[in-house]
């Protein structure tokens, strides 16, 4: 299937984002188990703690580094996706991921798709869709939203109705990310979320975890 028509390229999209594409997300966490276990998220908290990954954590620089690949497709943008994880967990993390969604579009498509972290090649295999900049990043956001939102459910006493409607009241958020993100450059890639971050560094000493992150 060609994606030279909206309607076209938004299934695709759909596609690429559904849980059933093969890219292994279900085992990752972002380090919000470790942040769960020690009781820093909590059913109530979770929706503030994902408001903030959107807004100042790794929800942001996703978004900022999709923005990048929809627009140019180069080393650097890769380079800057590796260097913005904080820890050796986060980072196998993206590059696991990216690299299978890579393999998979290219064996869907016959396009020619190098590994790279995720949010990359996600901009790179979205690049020639004829919708807005800020619809690509806006579903990619709902999606890694939905998977952390996923973890949660497995791993509090909360119900998948409970988390989707979690989702929903965060889709204004993740409009809102999105279209600030469309025109972001280089020097917009930033995280000022330390709790999340220290919670992704901890993750790795876990003695047992449900996660891979």
């Amino acid at each position: 299937m060609t994606m030279n028509t909206p309607e076209a390229a938004r299934l695709r999209l759909a596609q690429y984002l559904s849980p059933a594409f093969p890219v292994g997300g279900f085992a990752w966490s972002q380090g919000l188990e470790y942040a769960m276990d020690q009781g820093a998220v909590s059913r109530a908290t979770l929706p503030l703690w994902l408001a903030d990954w959107l807004d100042h954590g790794a929800g942001w620089s996703d978004a900022v580094l999709v923005a990048l690949a929809l627009r140019a497709d180069d080393r650097e943008t890769d380079d800057l996706a590796r260097a913005a994880c904080p820890s050796s967990q986060r980072l196998t993390e993206t590059v696991e991921q990216g690299a299978a969604f890579a393999s998979n579009v290219a064996a869907l498509t016959g396009r020619d798709m190098p590994a790279a972290a995720l949010p990359v090649a996600f901009g790179r295999a979205c690049a020639e869709m004829p919708l807005p900049a800020p619809e690509i990043i806006a579903a990619y956001l709902q999606a890694q939203t939905a998977a952390l939102i996923s973890a949660a459910v497995r791993f509090l006493p909360l119900g998948p109705v409970q988390g989707q409607i979690m989702l929903a009241h965060l889709q204004p958020a993740i409009l809102a990310t999105a279209t600030r993100a469309a025109p972001a450059t280089a020097a917009d890639l930033h995280s000022a979320t330390w709790a999340a971050d220290i919670a992704a560094m901890r993750h790795e000493t876990m003695t047992t975890r449900i996660f891979r992150s």
